[in-house]
């Protein structure tokens, strides 16, 4: 008995029709409905043209069937899983030429713009002049300085500060604001001067006394450059020592050192 009811009361829902219910829309989708002996709307039923109904491509049947304009935007449009709309031609190939330019780009762009060493090679004295008065000295330097750039994009030297001492003591100090441009690969050489008051005695002794053949002072010379690069700001600290003679005026010319890549 409960197998009967069971059979009847699965009829009964298969002959519902599961389009709305409406006067217009009943006598044009009557073909459409779901029963026992015909197929569900949802397979498209045959296309039956009447005179006085609007029919639109049913996008399911491949452009075959036809369904009510009325029931457009109730029905669903299923896509058949082996349809070539889901399959793009060359598809693998273009993500395959896409993921390598960027990997490519981003190489090259890692590469270039890597930030590389800058050196500052103190390069020795290039002239000096010494004037005497009754207890100090006053000497005057000017030195050479190589900057080597070793990135692929130029650089630019904005200050640089030197300090200048002699047996521990601060006796000159220069700090220039400058504008030099160092090209990619390449090196530039640069002069900067630094007037020095020496007050110790025996320093004064040495430089005056004609009975001593070796006039020299010993300078330790500490700086500080700045450059720029990529709108970024670095510093870089470089020291030397300096002989200079200290009895009369000296030049000594400094060819640049070319870059080494």
């Amino acid at each position: 008995m409960g197998e009967t009811f069971s059979q009847l009361g699965s009829q009964k829902d298969e002959n519902k029709s599961i389009l709305p219910h409406g006067p217009d829309i009943g006598s044009k989708a009557a073909s459409y409905s779901s029963n026992s002996s015909s197929k569900s709307f949802f397979s498209c039923a045959p296309c039956e043209r009447a005179a006085a109904a609007s029919f639109v491509t049913c996008p399911t049947c491949q452009g075959s069937r036809e369904i009510p304009r009325e029931l457009e935007k109730q029905l669903v449009a299923l896509i058949p899983y082996g349809d070539q709309r889901l399959k793009p031609t060359h598809t693998k190939l273009s993500v395959f030429l896409a993921v390598l330019i960027c990997l490519l780009t981003s190489s090259l762009s890692i590469f270039f713009l890597f930030p590389r060493s800058i050196a500052v090679q103190p390069a020795g004295l290039n002239f000096s002049s010494v004037v005497f008065d009754k207890a100090d000295i006053h000497l005057n330097i000017t030195n050479v300085l190589n900057i080597s750039n070793s990135n692929y994009y130029p650089i630019t030297v904005t200050q640089l500060t030197i300090e200048a001492l002699h047996q521990s003591l601060v006796v000159g100090q220069v700090s220039n604001s400058l504008l030099l441009h160092v090209g990619p690969l390449a090196s530039e050489q640069m002069f900067y001067a630094v007037a020095n008051r020496i007050q110790d005695e025996n320093t004064y002794k040495i430089c005056t006394w004609l009975k001593i053949k070796v006039h020299h002072v010993l300078l330790y010379i500490q700086g500080t450059l700045t450059y720029t690069y990529l709108s970024r700001s670095e510093q870089l600290v470089f020291q030397s020592y300096e002989y200079v003679d200290c009895r009369g005026n000296m030049s000594v010319p400094h060819l640049l050192v070319p870059h080494l890549p």
